[in-house]
């Protein structure tokens, strides 16, 4: 299960982008948050990954 926020970061002539993506810990069943700071076209391949 993944919730997905994206937010545009923009410093100096590199774009980049924040995602979120929500993550279910195996051991405690609890949800954690996993964040990253990233090139636009990655995006789509670290919100696919488990």
């Amino acid at each position: 299960m993944a919730k997905k926020s994206v937010a545009s970061l923009q410093t100096g002539s590199k774009r980049l982008s924040k995602a979120i993506k929500m993550v279910k810990s195996p051991k405690t069943g609890a949800y954690t948050f996993v964040e990253a700071i990233m090139d636009p076209t990655a995006v789509k391949d670290f919100l696919a990954k488990k």
